[in-house]
C-alpha cells in the first residue's frame, strides 16, 4: 500500500452491491473489499452518513462508467465521425451532392483534419498575432490554446503547430526585438515543434488514460516549453472514473531522505492519473521500466523528458497547463516537484496556468502549496469562467473538506475579469444562485448570436456550440466549462495591466 500516515483508497472493481449497501449504513470498514484504509472505521466527520452517501454515489458512478466503457467509446466515435463528416464536406446540404459526384470526403480518426468533440465546439486554431510574443498575456493565451489542442490526435496537433502557429517575422515586427542581439534583421520563420505526445499509464486503472503533449515555442527568447495535460474526454470512461475517485492520501511519504512531509489530503483519483506508485511517490523510479508502453507514468516520463530538453537548451523555460482534469494534473505535477525539492526544475518553471480546474486537496495542502509557490517563486494562475461547474467541485464543505488555494482569476459572461480569493457560489448548488444562473445562461445564448458583431468575426460561434448553449438553460454550469469561453477570456478579458503585463 502507499506509504502514508493515513490513506483511504477505493477500488470500484471490487465493490459488490451488497458491500455498498452495508457500507452505506455502517461506518465499519472491515471486510470491505473495495476499500483499503489505514482506519478500521470512519471516525469523527468521516462517520457521518452524508460522507458515506457521497462515497457510495462515487463508487456507483465509477462502476457504471466501467460498465459503459465500450458503449461510451463508440458513441463518442460516431458523434465525432458525423461532426467531421459535416465539416469536411462543407455542411449537411453538401453531403448528398458530394456523394453522388463521388467527391465525398470520409473522415479518418487519425488524420490531421479530424477534430474531437472539443475541437468541433470551437474550431479556432490560430494564435492571436496582435498579442506580443513573450508577454504574460501571450503565455495565458498560448496555455489555453495548448490545453484545447491536447484533446486532439497527434497528426492534428502537428498540423496546427506547423501550419497555423508558425510565425513569420521581419524587421518591422514587434517580435523581432527579442532577436536583435542574436539574429540578423531578415524574414525568418519561427516554428512550433511537437516534442512529445504521450498516452501515460494509470497503474490503478490498468489503462493508458493520461494524455500529455509537450510543445516547444521558438518564437520567444528564451525558448518556451509548454507541457499541456489533457482534460476529461467526454467519452472516456477512465477519465470520469478519475474525476469521481474520492480516494485520498494524507501525509504522503515522498521518500525524500525518508522524511514524511505533511502536505494534507490530496485527491486520490488525480494522483493515480499522474503516476502514483504503490509505494507512494519515490523520487526516482527505474526509468527504463517507465519507457515500457504499458508503464509510462505521466509524472516520471514528463519530468525525465523535461530534464533532457532543459539540459540541451539551458536557457529555456517551461510552463504547465491544462483544462479541467488537465489543470488538476498540471498543479499536482508542480506539487510533486516541490515535494521532491526539484530546485533546478522549479527554477525553470515560468508558471502554471489552469482553466476550469477542480479542487485537488484540503486546506492543509493549500497552505503547503501557497508556501511552496512563494518559496520557489512560481506563478500560479487559476482561471474560472462565470458559472463553470467544475472549479466548484469537489465540494468545499465539512464533509469533503476540499479547498482551492491561490488567487482566482474570475471572468463573468461579459469577460470582465477580477482577482478573487474564491469564485462566487463556491459549491455551485445554491438555491440563491438558481435564477441568476439561468438568466445568465439566457444571456450567453443571446451573446452567441451577436458576439461576431460585438467583438469581431473571429469570435463567431458555430451551430454546435449554439446548441450546447441551450443545455445551459437546464444545467448552466456545463456549457460554461467548455474551453471556448476560456479562450475568449484570455483574449478579451480586462484584468488590470498590473496583473497581466
Amino acid at each position: 500500500m502507499c506509504t502514508t500516515e493515513k490513506y483511504f483508497v477505493l477500488d470500484p472493481r471490487e465493490a459488490t452491491f451488497s458491500d455498498l449497501a452495508c457500507f452505506l449504513f455502517s461506518s465499519d470498514l472491515r471486510n470491505r473489499k473495495f476499500i483499503d484504509s489505514s482506519e478500521q472505521k470512519l471516525e469523527d466527520d468521516l462517520c457521518r452518513f452524508r460522507r458515506r452517501w457521497i462515497i457510495f454515489v462515487s463508487i456507483v458512478i465509477q462502476k457504471l462508467m466501467i460498465l459503459l466503457r465500450k458503449p461510451l467509446y463508440f458513441l463518442g466515435f460516431y458523434i465525432s465521425f458525423w461532426l467531421n463528416l459535416l465539416s469536411s464536406n462543407g455542411g449537411f446540404f453538401k453531403i448528398l451532392p458530394n456523394l453522388f459526384k463521388g467527391k465525398i470526403i470520409w473522415p479518418e480518426k487519425t488524420s490531421a483534419t479530424f477534430a474531437s468533440l472539443i475541437g468541433n465546439l470551437d474550431r479556432r486554431v490560430e494564435l492571436d498575432r496582435r498579442i506580443e510574443r513573450g508577454s504574460k498575456r501571450y503565455k495565458a493565451m498560448l496555455s489555453i490554446m495548448a490545453s484545447k489542442l491536447s484533446y486532439e490526435n497527434t497528426n492534428f496537433v502537428s498540423s496546427v503547430l506547423h501550419n497555423h502557429w508558425k510565425i513569420v517575422i521581419d524587421d518591422s515586427s514587434k517580435v523581432i526585438k527579442n532577436y536583435v542581439k542574436i539574429r540578423q534583421l531578415m524574414r525568418t520563420v519561427l516554428p512550433m515543434d511537437l516534442l512529445g505526445f504521450y498516452s501515460c499509464w494509470n497503474g490503478y486503472q490498468k489503462q493508458k488514460s493520461t494524455e500529455v503533449i509537450v510543445i516547444k515555442d521558438t518564437s520567444t527568447y528564451p525558448n518556451l516549453i509548454v507541457v499541456s495535460f489533457r482534460g476529461t474526454d467526454p467519452f472516456d470512461s477512465d477519465d470520469w472514473c478519475t474525476d469521481f475517485d474520492l480516494s485520498c492520501y494524507t501525509n504522503v511519504d515522498f521518500q525524500n531522505r525518508y522524511e514524511i512531509k505533511n502536505v494534507g489530503k490530496v485527491h486520490g483519483g488525480f494522483m493515480k492519473a499522474l503516476g502514483l506508485q504503490k509505494e507512494g511517490w519515490p523520487k526516482d523510479v527505474n526509468f527504463d521500466q517507465t519507457q515500457n508502453e504499458t508503464t509510462q507514468y505521466a509524472y516520471y516520463t514528463i519530468m525525465h523528458h523535461l530534464k533532457e530538453i532543459l539540459d540541451q537548451n539551458p536557457a529555456s523555460k517551461f510552463i504547465l497547463t491544462g483544462h479541467s482534469l488537465g489543470g488538476a494534473l498540471a498543479i499536482l505535477f508542480t506539487a510533486v516537484l516541490m515535494m521532491h525539492d526539484e530546485e533546478q526544475m522549479l527554477d525553470k518553471l515560468e508558471g502554471v496556468y489552469t482553466f476550469g480546474q477542480p479542487r485537488v486537496g484540503d486546506e492543509e495542502f493549500g497552505k503547503f502549496m501557497k508556501n511552496s509557490l512563494k518559496k520557489y517563486e512560481v506563478m500560479y494562475e487559476r482561471y474560472v469562467y462565470c458559472n463553470d461547474m467544475v472549479p466548484r467541485l469537489p465540494f468545499d464543505d465539512k464533509t469533503l473538506m476540499f479547498k482551492h488555494f491561490g488567487a482566482c482569476l474570475y471572468y463573468d459572461s461579459f469577460y470582465r475579469g477580477k482577482v478573487e480569493q474564491e469564485e462566487p457560489n463556491k459549491n455551485y448548488f445554491s438555491m440563491l444562485w438558481a435564477i441568476p444562473k439561468i438568466m445568465n445562461a439566457m444571456w450567453e445564448l443571446m451573446r452567441s448570436f451577436i458576439i461576431p458583431y460585438w467583438k469581431g468575426e473571429e469570435y463567431r460561434e458555430g451551430w454546435l456550440l449554439k446548441c450546447f448553449r441551450v443545455v445551459a438553460l437546464l444545467i448552466p454550469g456545463l456549457p460554461a466549462h467548455a474551453p471556448n469561453d476560456y479562450v475568449n477570456a484570455t483574449l478579451l478579458g480586462n484584468l488590470p495591466d498590473l496583473h497581466l503585463d
